[in-house]
């Protein structure tokens, strides 16, 4: 590895093979990061590796099932071992629990419908894997001068948004998924609190309506669109803000 590779940031995205993660991935490769593709998929995350090292990126896979401590800590060491740090990590893996649906479909997403095991899915992917990757690699991210961690959220997850009688938000009936990336931002705020000492900036994206699998290809924005909000965030300079919640438009209501 020569001088400008060890020199070079470093990020992990987690549930980067597709969508927004795959394209957040790419855009951080192209702002010259060195990108760690997590991936349940070994064969998927090494050809998206592969992918945005065919456009000149430098970009590695690593097995990483968020949802699995051991898979979790092994990407830990392997960063650890190949890369020596990390600067960046963006939680972005995430479920509906409804599989591939748009979400006025996602009838089991229902509160008076939901079944709670549903919810226990929902909020182990989306909640409490954020909380096993980023305990697992917060050691590396310490060794960073200015370390960034993006939880990937959305704008359901706004009690604000979702609170305004006949909003765009108030006919999303969701017991899992929205309440899941509400706790997702309670927790997003808890780390930048603790975490602000040590200039390591923590915030929540809400990437917007995006086109893909997990709303069955309904969306309206590309992956590239949506994964815009958690690129800038990822690269925040010394006075970015932390503990914040951002669209591509700006600020966002809790």
């Amino acid at each position: 590895m020569d001088k400008q590779a060890k020199q070079r940031r470093v990020a992990l995205v987690t549930g980067a093979n597709k969508g927004i993660g795959r394209a957040a991935a790419t855009g951080l490769a192209a702002a010259g990061l060195r990108v760690v593709v997590g991936a349940r998929d070994p064969r998927r995350g090494g050809e998206a590796a592969a992918a945005i090292r065919a456009v000149g990126g430098d970009a590695h896979a690593v097995e990483l099932d968020v949802t699995d401590q051991a898979t979790v800590r092994a990407a830990a060491s392997w960063i650890d071992e190949h890369l020596g740090r990390l600067d960046v990590l963006v939680n972005n893996a995430g479920i509906t629990g409804s599989g591939q649906a748009a979400p006025p479909d996602a009838l089991d997403r229902v509160p008076s419908a939901v079944d709670v095991e549903l919810v226990r899915e929902v909020f182990d992917t989306n909640v409490f894997a954020v909380l096993r990757v980023t305990n697992a690699v917060l050691p590396l991210l310490r060794r960073s001068p200015a370390a960034r961690i993006v939880n990937v959220s959305s704008h359901s997850a706004s009690l604000a948004l979702t609170a305004e009688v006949d909003g765009p938000m108030s006919s999303l009936l969701s017991a899992a998924y929205s309440p899941s990336k509400t706790a997702l931002n309670a927790l997003t705020l808890q780390y930048a609190n603790e975490l602000r000492a040590e200039n390591i900036l923590v915030n929540a994206a809400a990437p917007g309506y995006v086109d893909t699998d997990i709303n069955g290809h309904s969306g309206v924005l590309t992956p590239e669109q949506g994964a815009a909000v958690v690129v800038r965030l990822a690269t925040l300079g010394a006075d970015g803000p932390t503990g914040g919640f951002f669209s591509a438009e700006g600020p966002l209501p809790w």
